[in-house]
C-alpha cells in the first residue's frame, strides 16, 4: 500500500501548544497503553503500521515541519518536501513525482493520499487499504472515501452518491451549506468529503503534466515556486466524470478547534495542573513546569507553553485565530530532528536557549556572522567539533563561540545545554551550514 500523507497547517487554532512550526499534528497529548503520550501524526503513522508493516508511507510536507517530523517518528521516513507552499494539488502532484522517480512506484500502482491529522479508530486504517484496493481494480480513476456524518456540519463538503450502498458512483459534490441545506443533504445520503483520495499513480501524474511543465521530480522541485496555487478538489475532483466512493462509518473527527481537541482527549489534565471539585468539562494542557490551579470553571480549556497562555470558554476557542495572527513573537518551543529547544529568555542583545539532543545525534555544523555563542552542559556527554577541534564534554563543560566560528555538537547520551546568543542582530537567517569532513 502506498499512502501519502498530507502534512500542512500554520499552527494558529490550537495556540499556544501549536506555532509556525509545531503545527496541531505534532502536540503530544494521547495517551498510549505504556502511559506516554503520542501526537496526531505518531497516532496515524502507527495505525498504517499496524494494519500494513510493509506500507510505503511519504509525508508530504513543508521544510519547516521536515525536523519535527523525523524527531516523532525517526529520519527513515520519506519525505516530500515543498519548497514553498502552493496547496494541495502541487503538493500532492510532487509527492506522486517523488514516488514515481525517486522511489521506484510503477503507473499502475495504487496511491492514497489523506491528512495526517484526523482522530480515527482503527476502523479507519482498514477502510484505507480497502480504498486502495479500490483503486487498483481500476473501476473509476479516482476514488474518495465518504464520512458518515454525525451532524449536519458547516465545515464539510458533502459527497453526493449516486446509489445508497458502501461503494457507489459519486453524483456530485457540494460546497460547504449552512446547517439547514446540510441537513436536506445528509438526509439525501449526503457524506463528508474528508480529504481522502485513491487513484493510480499515474493517474494523477499525467494531470500533473498537463497542467504543470516539468520533467521529472528534480526538475519539478527546482521550478515548484513557479506551480499556480491550486487546490486538488479544483484541479481534478471538480473535472473528473469517472469517481467512485467507498462509504467509511467508522470514528473520525477533525480536530481542528480546542473545542473538538478536548472531546477527543481521555484525560482531563495532561502536564502539571489541579482541579477543584467545582470544576465541571474543564481539560488543561500545560507544557510549562509550573502548576496550574483551576477552581470552579465551566466549560473552559486552559492551555499554556512557552509561547503563551490561551484561558477560553470551549465554545469560543474556535474563534482563536484571528487574535493569534496579531500577535508578532518568537517561537518560543521547536522540536528538531536532533531534539528540541525552548527559549528560556530574550532580551534586544541576547537570547538564552535550553536544548536537548537526542542520544547518537547532532547539530549542523555552521557558524553565525553576527553572534558570539556559549554552551553550557547540563547533563549528559558528547563531544563538540569547533573550528574543526574535537573536545569531548560532560555535565560542568563550558564551550565558546565567536561570531563567524564554525561549531557543532554530538551527542552521545541525551545531552542538555544551555546556549546564551549574544549579539545586536539574533535572528534564525543568520546560519551558515558546512559539511564536516
Amino acid at each position: 500500500m502506498n499512502i501519502v500523507l498530507l502534512s500542512g497547517g500554520s499552527g494558529k487554532r490550537l495556540w499556544p501548544l501549536s506555532n509556525d512550526i509545531r503545527s496541531k499534528q505534532f502536540i503530544r497529548i494521547f495517551k498510549t497503553e505504556d502511559g506516554e503520550y503520542e501526537s496526531m501524526l505518531q497516532r496515524m503513522y502507527r495505525g498504517i503500521r499496524e494494519v500494513d508493516g510493509d506500507a510505503n508511507v511519504t509525508i508530504a510536507t513543508s521544510k519547516s515541519q521536515a525536523s519535527a517530523i523525523n524527531n516523532q517518528l525517526g529520519e527513515a521516513v520519506d519525505l516530500s518536501i515543498e519548497p514553498c507552499r502552493r496547496d494541495t494539488f502541487p503538493a500532492i502532484a510532487l509527492a506522486c513525482s517523488f514516488l514515481h522517480d525517486v522511489k521506484g512506484v510503477g503507473d499502475d500502482e495504487p496511491v492514497v493520499v489523506c491528512p495526517v491529522d484526523p482522530y480515527v479508530d482503527n476502523t479507519y486504517f482498514k477502510a484505507l487499504s480497502d480504498l486502495s484496493d479500490m483503486a487498483a481494480k481500476g473501476d473509476y480513476n479516482l476514488n474518495l472515501m465518504g464520512i458518515e456524518p454525525t451532524y449536519p456540519s458547516e465545515k464539510y463538503g458533502y459527497i453526493i452518491p449516486k446509489e445508497a450502498a458502501d461503494v457507489s458512483e459519486v453524483l456530485e459534490f457540494k460546497e460547504k451549506p449552512d446547517a439547514a441545506t446540510a441537513k436536506e443533504y445528509i438526509e439525501k445520503g449526503a457524506l463528508w468529503n474528508g480529504g481522502v483520495f485513491a487513484f493510480k499513480l499515474g493517474y494523477v501524474l499525467n494531470k500533473a503534466h498537463e497542467l504543470i511543465d516539468f520533467k521529472d521530480y528534480q526538475d519539478f522541485f527546482d521550478r515548484y515556486d513557479n506551480s499556480n496555487k491550486i487546490s486538488f478538489d479544483y484541479a481534478v475532483v471538480e473535472k473528473e466524470n469517472s469517481i467512485g466512493m467507498m462509504k467509511y462509518a467508522g470514528s473520525w473527527k477533525d480536530l481542528g478547534s480546542w473545542n473538538t481537541l478536548t472531546e477527543a482527549m481521555h484525560e482531563n489534565i495532561v502536564g502539571n495542573a489541579v482541579l477543584n471539585d467545582k470544576c465541571e468539562n474543564v481539560h488543561v494542557l500545560n507544557d510549562l513546569d509550573v502548576p496550574i490551579l483551576c477552581m470552579g470553571l465551566k466549560d473552559v480549556v486552559v492551555s499554556a507553553s512557552p509561547d503563551g497562555i490561551l484561558v477560553s470558554d470551549k465554545e469560543q476557542s474556535s474563534y482563536i485565530k484571528p487574535y493569534v495572527e496579531e500577535f508578532d513573537q518568537q517561537v518560543m518551543f521547536a522540536e528538531k530532528s536532533w531534539g528540541k529547544y525552548q527559549v528560556m529568555d530574550v532580551e534586544s542583545e541576547s537570547m538564552t536557549i535550553k536544548v536537548v539532543l537526542n542520544p547518537g545525534h547532532s547539530m549542523n555544523y555552521h557558524s553565525h556572522k553576527n553572534r558570539d555563542e556559549v554552551w553550557v552542559v547540563l547533563s549528559g556527554k558528547g563531544r563538540t567539533v569547533v573550528d574543526g577541534m574535537e573536545q569531548n564534554i560532560k555535565a560542568g563543560d563550558v564551550i565558546t563561540m565567536s561570531a563567524g566560528c564554525r561549531h557543532t555538537v554530538f551527542a552521545e547520551t541525551e545531552l542538555k545545554l544551555i546556549e546564551v546568543q549574544l549579539g545586536k542582530d539574533i535572528t534564525v537567517e543568520d546560519k551558515q551550514k558546512y559539511n564536516l569532513e
